[in-house]
C-alpha cells in the first residue's frame, strides 16, 4: 500500500480555491477597513486620529500580507514536491 499520487488538476483546482477564499477574506477585511476608516473621519471623538491612521495603515498591510502569505505557500509547496 504506497502513498496515493494526486491528481495535478485537482490539486490546482484546491490551490485556485483556496486563493479566491483568501482574496474573498481580504477584499470584506478590506471593505469593513474603509467603512471604519469613513466613519473615524467623520466622527470627532478622542482617538479618532489614531484610528483613522490604524486604518489607513491595515488598509494597505492586509493586502500585502495577504500576497507575501500565498507567495510563501506556493514556494513551501513546490518545495515539498
Amino acid at each position: 500500500m504506497g502513498k496515493k499520487q494526486q491528481d495535478p488538476e485537482h490539486t490546482g483546482k484546491i490551490r485556485k480555491k483556496s486563493r479566491q477564499i483568501a482574496a474573498w477574506i481580504c477584499i470584506i477585511a478590506l471593505a469593513a477597513l474603509y467603512g471604519a476608516t469613513f466613519f473615524t473621519a467623520v466622527l470627532d471623538t478622542p482617538g479618532s486620529g489614531d484610528m483613522f491612521r490604524t486604518c489607513l495603515g491595515a488598509t494597505i498591510v492586509l493586502p500585502t500580507l495577504l500576497w507575501m502569505y500565498l507567495w510563501l505557500y506556493d514556494r513551501i509547496k513546490k518545495k515539498g514536491e
